[in-house]
């Protein structure tokens, strides 16, 4: 998205949109250009009346909307404006619809009943054409959306339900009604759940030919089995060929490898990429024991305390064994995930080698990583610009990383430190990379007390670091300026550069801002290369509405990222915990990918660990029982809890959406047991058999009844196509639960993430700053079942324990080197404070309806 290193600024529910950070003639431009008047449903232009004035279909907010569109919401919708939702009056010209019949001032008898072509069109036609021009808004006059003519869509039965004849040619049955096969949607992603719109652009289809590629045509072509056998005998020879060169070897070639250069590498591409690794009995076992000892000594205690109650004192005893009660529940819901904790190992390798093949593009899934900040006094810019630096010199492909930056507290000290950070990256980033350096926040990377020059062998490297510790030294002192001269803020508010006051002056009444730094507008690095994408994002607040803090800035986070990029899966860290393990990504893909494994994981959390703490831990910082024992325990039932911070997610798991689920496999029958067996339960399957054949024949009858009934639908389609409203239905419910944005909408039905290549720069920056407008997610599911969960002061918590309701299961990874390093607190006061808010929510969620047990 280009938009040339300036900053967007708006307001959805006001219908504002500015451009900042332009020139006189390039902002009036701009303006023109997305804030123009069009129509907000289709795109056309807004009709000029008899009067000269503009059409205005609400009087209310005035939300622009054309005429026909007006007509037609007022027709087949729900008669109310899009915006405000307040219902739409009759206007002169337009056509009388049910409820306008206590609207006397209007008498217009020629065009009451003028419902124009949208009698012959069904909501399915126009609910196409409608979304089709939504997500073309702002292309210029290239293109021209129309709505089709009841002609157009005129076709034979042919091509709406074609017939199968299995590739053969049939003399009654003309060429373009044999069974057709149409690929996937653009490349974009797999569906997970119906789309609830037909494709922008159709594609032309394509008979089934036995002799064309099985990959364009799935497993229905005619020679898939003869292919499928002669792809598994030559695997075969491949790997036999493998076996006899390691046997007479040693298991190794002797320096005379095969002909094709993928035998070496191809059985370990096959292999999972992470295993489990059970604690070992000797270590367990020890634990175990002392559990149950303790627990016969826990009954024995209230056997004693219930049956010799303080006669004298009975008050003062009931109170003290309700509370020796509580605590020793609290201790047993402890010891129970600690029964069974599991390790867990990564291959960085597999991952490469089956995903980043040599000559191709990576096929890496692609990562948006989110950053959180509010207040920068109390959470210095330095710190998050580190944070920053640290996210885009990661190892990944830099085509599939995108930083999202979250000011809360819209601050233009956290923005102008940004802007120098972007800069910095530009040689911080190649820096990194051409030297493999760790960490890779400079701040941490510079004071760290080990011999930097460890396996380093290039002969420019002391050279290169010096002058790139002079480049930090520079631009240390340029964010300490920023923040001196922060500390003095003017009577009128602060200004822009280009003299426009800066949108955020009032901390609690501000528009939505967007700011690309990084990304796809031309911005490289010193030598030329590309650059992750940095985006600030501050979300619109408005007095009398509910933020609902933190989870509420992670919720505007997701929706802009899936208008901007879309990736399948998110990072979420704080400001103060910046990227120690370049690879961390990586160790995460290692579970999200796995082809065996990964589809029901939604997500893996990472421990944290921290830097400046004392060698005693005065103030326990480190958590050691909780992080390294309690957490793999977890691990061994459904997945650890989600802590907040370095947690890589699914998106499709955070949209509500429940876990795919495996055929159950068929019960053991009784030609597995032994005959004395048999005999024993001859008169259990007596019993039993006269139900099972009851329920067999019930199901057939199910079965015939549903293709009965799906024969019959499919009759009625054929014979009334404008009745389906099927498409229609699934659209209003995805819209009531994600919001009314289509763009949105669309991107959350890709389970692999992507946006449409078609759609205009300008229509997705207005989407971006709708979707983080204060009044988007009124009446849906956001903060219920989407997204981060509202309600309680342990968000974090609450939200991975509503995925695990859902089905999915999470995973705890611990890489050798500690992949996220934050700021512990460095008092005592700030140490209790967190500690009684975790105790807070857990005693929360374990007495409200989202308790796990």
């Amino acid at each position: 998205m280009d938009t040339r290193g300036r900053l967007v600024a708006g307001s959805h529910n006001r219908n504002e949109f500015v451009l900042i950070n332009a020139d006189e003639n390039a902002r009036i431009k701009s303006v023109q250009e997305l804030s123009g008047q069009i129509c907000q449903i289709c795109g056309d232009e807004i009709e000029i009346t008899v009067d000269g004035e503009p059409f205005v279909a609400c009087n209310e907010c005035a939300f622009p909307v054309c005429r026909p569109c007006y007509e037609y919401e007022r027709r087949e919708g729900n008669q109310a404006c899009p915006q405000c939702k307040t219902r739409y009056k009759r206007i002169k010209g337009s056509p009388r619809v049910e409820g306008d019949d206590e609207e006397d001032d209007i008498d217009d008898l020629d065009n009451e009943f003028n419902y124009g072509n949208l009698d012959t069109m069904g909501p399915h036609q126009v609910a196409e054409a409608v979304l089709s021009s939504r997500l073309n808004i702002g292309r210029g006059s290239d293109c021209n959306v129309r709505i089709p003519t009841h002609s157009e869509h005129e076709s034979p039965l042919g091509s709406e339900v074609p017939l199968l004849t299995y590739g053969e040619e049939d003399s009654e049955i003309s060429s373009d009604r044999h069974a057709l096969i149409v690929p996937p949607y653009l490349g974009h992603g797999n569906r997970v759940h119906p789309m609830p719109f037909p494709d922008p652009s159709p594609l032309q289809p394509r008979p089934m030919v036995p002799k064309k590629d099985i990959a364009v045509y799935g497993y229905g072509s005619v020679a898939w089995k003869d292919r499928m056998e002669e792809w598994k005998k030559k695997q075969n020879d491949k790997l036999q060929v493998v076996k006899h060169e390691g046997d007479n070897n040693g298991g190794n070639f002797g320096g005379n490898e095969p002909d094709d250069p993928d035998l070496p590498m191809m059985d370990e591409g096959r292999q999972p990429l992470s295993r489990k690794l059970p604690i070992p009995s000797s270590r367990i076992n020890p634990y175990r024991m002392i559990i149950i000892l303790r627990l016969v000594i826990l009954g024995l205690f209230f056997h004693y305390r219930i049956l010799h109650p303080v006669k004298d004192a009975y008050g003062l005893w009931l109170t003290s064994v309700i509370c020796e009660i509580w605590f020793a529940v609290s201790w047993i819901l402890d010891q129970f995930p600690k029964w069974s904790p599991i390790e867990r190992e990564t291959y960085l390798d597999r991952l490469s080698l089956r995903y980043e093949k040599e000559g191709k593009p990576s096929e890496l899934a692609s990562v948006d990583i989110f950053v959180s900040t509010v207040d920068p006094m109390k959470e210095p810019p330095l710190i998050t610009a580190n944070t920053v630096l640290s996210i885009l010199a990661v190892d990944y492909p830099v085509d599939k990383v995108a930083c999202y930056v979250s000011d809360d507290g819209a601050a233009m000290l956290t923005f102008e430190a940004l802007s120098e950070t972007s800069e910095f990256a530009r040689k911080w980033v190649p820096f990194c990379k051409k030297y493999s350096i760790e960490p890779r926040a400079p701040e941490w990377y510079f004071c760290q007390k080990i011999d930097y020059l460890k396996n380093k062998v290039h002969p420019a490297f002391v050279r290169e670091r010096r002058a790139m510790k002079r480049e930090y030294e520079e631009f240390k002192v340029r964010i300490n300026g920023l923040v001196a001269m922060a500390q003095k803020v003017p009577e009128d508010g602060w200004t822009m550069q280009d003299g426009t006051p800066w949108p955020g002056n009032n901390v609690r009444d501000h528009p939505g801002m967007i700011q690309v730094f990084l990304g796809n507008n031309g911005v490289r690095d010193v030598e030329g290369c590309e650059l992750p994408r940095l985006v600030y994002v501050s979300r619109e607040k408005r007095p009398g509405f509910d933020h609902h803090k933190k989870a509420g800035a992670m919720n505007a986070l997701i929706r802009v990222s899936a208008i901007i990029s879309n990736a399948p899966y998110l990072l979420n860290v704080d400001c103060d915990h910046y990227i120690n393990n370049s690879k961390a990504i990586r160790e995460s893909m290692c579970f999200m990918m796995d082809p065996t494994s990964g589809k029901k994981i939604c997500y893996v959390q990472f421990p944290q660990r921290f830097d400046g703490i004392d060698r005693h831990d005065r103030y326990s910082n480190r958590n050691v029982v909780f992080f390294d024992i309690n957490m793999k325990g977890l691990d061994g039932i459904q997945g650890p809890i989600y802590v907040g911070t370095g947690c890589v997610f699914r998106r499709q798991a955070l949209y509500g959406y429940d876990a795919p689920t495996k055929k159950k496999p068929p019960s053991r029958t009784c030609n597995c047991w032994p005959k004395w067996c048999c005999l024993w339960c001859g008169s259990r399957k007596s019993k039993n058999a006269k139900s099972k054949k009851d329920k067999k024949k019930k199901s057939k009858q199910r079965e015939a009844s549903k293709q009965i009934h799906a024969l019959e639908n499919i009759e009625e389609a054929i014979e009334e196509p404008n009745t389906n409203k099927s498409s229609n239905m699934s659209q209003l419910k995805l819209e009531k639960k994600f919001g009314q944005s289509p763009v949105f909408v669309a991107s959350a039905v890709l389970e692999n993430g992507g946006i449409p290549h078609d759609v205009s720069p300008a229509s997705l920056l207005k989407e971006a700053i709708q979707v983080i407008s204060c009044g988007y997610e009124d009446k849906t599911e956001w903060g219920k079942e989407v997204g981060w969960i509202y309600g309680s002061v342990t968000e974090d918590i609450l939200t991975g324990f509503k995925m695990h309701c859902h089905g999915w299961r999470s995973v705890y990874c611990i890489p050798k080197l500690p992949a996220f390093k934050g700021s512990a607190p460095i008092n005592l006061s700030d140490r209790l404070h967190q500690v009684l808010r975790w105790a807070l929510g857990s005693v929360e969620i374990f007495l409200s309806r989202h308790c796990p047990i």
